[in-house]
């Protein structure tokens, strides 16, 4: 259980100081509970000799009086700090990890699930910051106060404190065996948690699909896999859930049992002692009366260590991105002079597929290079490395003659404005997604942009124009749309550096002219990086490197590649026939 306590005690780093006044707080209520002690025993005192005198009354009202607003304010107190080291202590572990996400290789994200990683940071957090600090107060409290209530007993009579002192120990040992049963199970219920958030985010995230396909099946049709896996998943974390009660119900009915066969000891032993003559009649009455509460609130703790076990596995669960490297440790703010790009015989390998094969590209700063080839042959791929979402299996890549780990991610990003096919949009207003390009831009810088990109338009239509806040990702906008914003965010962010991942694919017709304006706009004294599959943009290109099965097999400008025998040719002969296409 120390462990536990250690566990949680590193976990709270700054709340530590909140955590430690409340265990203040917490000594200073059973103090103060202490007192009610002292004035059940002056009213037993003077019950029993018959004492009249008015102080008596007034010491009895004093002490319930200070010991009753001692504890409201040491309770008060101990609860806001518990509070607030909760919340926070859970609210920095959430601002790490999202620090964290941007720091790590885009690999990360195949081997943990985004159901996984949002898991961790609602459920398993949730379960950390209300009842972590919590729990941990109230066991420790509860035992503080079974201790000063132990040696409250030793003083009056030290028979009575043993008694206290064995029931204590047998219950300890009890809350040691639930512990440990508490340590085996405790892990498999959390993994179902998060499973079952991981299967329900994922349910929900593919509603879509799950609606256009048909697969909510109704009037006894046969369940579809997805629905089966989240019916599994529902079923695991009940099961696992029962199953944990289950373990632990033996060891709290014997824990009950343990205390109550002590209070009956107790208060048999006061009797006996008072009936052979050892024991004044004052003091066994006090013990009566001490034998039904001396036990109260390590029973308080006792129920807190299986939950203590359960905040234990979140606390080791929300740890486990601590240990994941991160890409630039030893990266340096850097701004390049040039925006040159090199990449020097790059392989690269999802997991044991392998993407590229000994790239080597050369793009010079203030160039235009465009690059096409079959679905799957590593455009993406190329791009993303150049922005390091991932490292490199072998080789290198530069900007500026600086090899991309030597950079800061920060200052890397500096350099590269992205543009994507799949844009994702924040639920927020319009202003703050395209903001979200520099965040200290102004309202009419934002305004400006907009224009640029030719959303200005369609934004003022919306109720509150650029106050509108817009769904999740967007939902309420369209693909154009929403291509749109996301060029506005790359001309507001104005980097040296900008890579289209077929900008223009979502735009209206109509747009696409504007838009294209716009791009020119944009590009002008920059590095240009464009995956393209319109014949305006290739043309248009200083260089152009066709990609097939993770090998550059092609490159030039459009007049070199067009007399070559290869992919580029039938590329264009294909999109010639397609733009002169029309409905006879």
């Amino acid at each position: 259980m120390i462990g536990i306590f250690k566990k949680i005690w590193d976990f709270a780093g700054e709340e530590q100081k909140q955590i430690k006044r409340s265990i203040v707080m917490a000594f200073l209520n059973a103090v103060f509970h202490m007192f009610q002690i002292g004035a059940i025993f002056l009213t037993i005192q003077a019950l029993v000799t018959g004492n009249k005198d008015i102080k008596t009354i007034w010491y009895v009202a004093a002490l319930m009086v200070v010991s009753i607003i001692g504890k409201v304010v040491t309770s008060a107190n101990s609860q806001l700090d518990q509070t607030h080291a909760g919340y926070f202590m859970a609210a920095n572990k959430r601002i790490f990890i999202g620090n964290k996400m941007k720091q790590i290789p885009m690999g990360f994200f195949n081997e943990s699930s985004l159901g996984n990683i949002t898991g961790i940071c609602t459920t398993v957090l949730g379960d950390v910051e209300t009842t972590a600090p919590m729990v941990m107060v109230s066991t420790l409290g509860g035992f503080i106060t079974t201790a000063v209530f132990v040696a409250y007993t030793f003083f009056f009579d030290w028979r009575m404190g043993l008694i206290a002192a064995l029931g204590v120990v047998c219950y300890c040992f009890a809350i040691s065996a639930m512990e440990k049963k508490t340590r085996e199970t405790a892990p498999h219920r959390q993994k179902a948690q998060a499973e079952l958030v991981e299967n329900v985010l994922e349910t929900i995230q593919g509603m879509e699909v799950v609606k256009s396909f048909n697969l909510s099946r109704k009037n006894g049709s046969n369940k579809n896999e997805k629905e089966q896996k989240i019916e599994k998943a529902i079923k695991n974390s009940r099961d696992k859930n029962l199953a944990m009660e289950k373990v632990l119900t033996p060891y709290t009915i014997l824990q009950e049992c343990i205390l109550r066969t002590f209070s009956v000891i107790l208060m048999t032993a006061s009797l006996a002692f008072y009936f052979n003559g050892t024991m004044e009649l004052t003091y066994s009455l006090m013990f009566v009366v001490i034998s039904f509460i001396i036990f109260e609130q390590i029973q308080e703790a006792g129920h807190g260590v299986s939950i203590l076990r359960v905040c234990g596995s979140s606390v080791e669960q929300a740890n486990q991105m601590d240990d994941t490297p991160i890409m630039d440790e030893k990266g340096k703010d850097i701004t390049p002079t040039s925006h040159s790009i090199d990449l020097k015989h790059v392989d690269f390998s999802y997991e044991k597929r392998q993407i590229l094969k000994d790239v080597n590209i050369h793009i010079k700063d203030k160039s235009m290079t465009a690059i096409i080839g079959p679905s799957g042959s590593g455009k993406s791929t190329i791009c993303n490395l150049i922005a390091r979402f991932w490292d490199v299996d072998r080789g290198s890549i530069s900007i500026g003659g600086v090899d991309v780990k030597n950079y800061t991610l920060e200052s890397l990003m500096n350099q590269i404005s992205m543009v994507l096919q799949d844009v994702y949009l924040f639920q927020d207003t319009i202003e703050n997604n395209i903001r979200f390009g520099n965040p200290d831009a102004s309202r009419a810088d934002v305004i400006k942009a907009a224009k640029k990109a030719c959303c200005h338009d369609f934004i003022m239509s919306l109720p509150d124009d650029y106050d509108t806040v817009i769904g999740a990702n967007g939902f309420s906008l369209s693909g154009g749309e929403k291509q749109r914003i996301s060029i506005a965010r790359a001309i507001l962010k104005d980097s040296p550096i900008i890579i289209f991942d077929e900008a223009t694919a979502n735009v209206d017709p109509e747009n696409e002219e504007q838009l294209q304006k716009a791009i020119e706009e944009l590009t002008k004294d920059k590095t240009i990086i464009m995956i393209a599959h319109r014949l305006k943009t290739v043309r248009n290109a200083d260089q152009i490197l066709v990609v097939d099965n993770g090998r550059i097999v092609q490159r030039g400008n459009h007049k070199q590649l067009i007399d070559q025998e290869g992919i580029y040719k039938r590329f264009i002969g294909a999109r010639t026939k397609a733009e002169n296409w029309s409905i006879a």
